[in-house]
């Protein structure tokens, strides 16, 4: 494991959005740098493909839900 440093303003932003998607700090900035470096591999693709390819790669299956 290293150490990686950000800027104070980032780090907030990583805290407030972990609290809203029920992550860890770590696992949010961890789910950021994952998303952007497939982002930036694959740019073609929007943020929902790129989820989505990464739930079938990890053999989730989502069933609809409507939203209330």
């Amino acid at each position: 494991m290293g150490i990686v440093k950000i800027g104070d303003g980032l780090h907030e932003d990583i805290r407030k959005a972990s609290t809203v998607m029920c992550r860890s700090i770590n696992a949010q900035a961890e789910f950021w740098i994952k998303v952007g470096m497939l982002a930036e591999t694959n740019p073609s693709m929007t943020f929902n493909e790129i989820v989505a390819q990464q739930l079938k790669e990890a053999d989730v299956t989502l069933t609809s839900v409507e939203a209330a």
